[in-house]
């Protein structure tokens, strides 16, 4: 079987909705000021922008607060061409612990991270239902530690389930993480060593 090639699909998308003279809604799940960057100076283009920052998985409550604060800072200095806005989801990290439950031993990237994926992308098509929005993704294909076909096969998973379109993205393609890295530069961003829980702390 043929790996698909989601940046491909994506531009197949994008293309077909210039042109018809209106801006699509999208939800955005962000997991950090420095992900999000390149992805919504590429998509603002396109699309007009919420951005939820839903991610109870961040340890401790203290580096919660920063990443979110970075995050609302970088939306309100950075030009868009189409709007964005920030939406913060509730901050209740037992739900986290509740599906980490069983897979606290297991390595970045495993069984337990696809349960942290599906938790956040589940509220990001929750949210996109209730809205109305067009579309809904994510910011994480953008890291080179994290599995782009997994997490597209996760959001159109909860994407079916709720009704809501999932936009297919590996938005490390095209030196996209490279120009995360030059924007976290630019707007002088805080760049976390860690992907978040208190697991990968450990690892």
């Amino acid at each position: 079987m043929n790996q698909r090639n989601y940046q491909r699909e994506l531009d197949q998308i994008l293309s077909g909705l210039e042109g018809d003279g209106t801006v699509p809604r999208l939800l955005l799940h962000s997991c950090c000021a420095p992900c999000s960057s390149y992805v919504l100076e590429y998509l603002s283009r396109y699309f007009e922008i919420t951005l939820l920052y839903f991610n109870p998985n961040i340890y401790p409550p203290s580096e919660y607060e920063r990443r979110a604060a970075e995050q609302e800072s970088l939306i309100s200095r950075m030009t868009f061409v189409h709007p964005v806005t920030m939406m913060t989801g509730r901050y209740e990290p037992d739900e986290f612990y509740r599906a980490a439950r069983g897979l606290e031993k297991e390595p970045e990237g495993g069984a337990r991270c696809l349960r942290c994926y599906e938790l956040r992308l589940r509220e990001a098509a929750l949210a996109a239902r209730e809205g109305a929005f067009d579309f809904f993704t994510t910011t994480l294909t953008i890291s080179p530690l994290k599995s782009a076909e997994k997490l597209n096969q996760v959001g159109e998973r909860v994407g079916e389930e709720y009704g809501v379109a999932f936009l297919p993205s590996d938005f490390k393609k095209r030196d996209g993480y490279k120009r995360s890295l030059w924007l976290s530069n630019e707007y002088h961003l805080y760049r976390q060593n860690y992907c978040g829980c208190i697991y990968s702390i450990r690892t």
